[in-house]
């Protein structure tokens, strides 16, 4: 099985009967073609970039799950036959890399000192 996520923009306007529709469909199409839901969030209603059919906002869900290429196909049909549906984007995530996170952070000194700025000539005097 490989990984996805997809991120679909719902209109903003919409009720809450709607948005739980629209969402319940997405997961019966995941658990109809045996895939495996591991993740569904509203991230709200935010500015798009630009006006899509009209609407200068939209409702962000996010989408993680496992299935096969066919799940990916009917899934954004569904998604591009909903007239609540303003945009979706799905992308395979199997090759990708984990997301790195740094065990310590670097340390950075938080403000210029006199001892930092009289370092700095000394080391270009010994460059050249």
């Amino acid at each position: 099985m490989r990984k996805y996520e997809t991120i679909f923009i719902l209109q903003p306007e919409l009720s809450e009967d709607d948005i739980k529709s629209v969402t319940a469909k997405a997961q019966d199409v995941i658990s109809a073609y045996k895939g495996e839901c591991f993740r569904m969030d509203d991230w709200g209603i935010r500015k798009l970039a630009y006006p899509i059919k009209k609407s200068a906002r939209g409702r962000y869900y996010y989408l993680r799950f496992d299935g096969e290429s066919a799940l990916i196909a009917e899934l954004e049909r569904r998604l591009r036959l909903d007239d609540k549906v303003l945009r979706y984007q799905s992308i395979n995530i199997t090759d990708l890399p984990e997301r790195i996170v740094p065990e310590k952070k670097a340390e950075v000194p938080e403000t210029v000192t006199e001892e930092t700025v009289e370092e700095a000539p000394a080391a270009e005097e010994a460059a050249e």
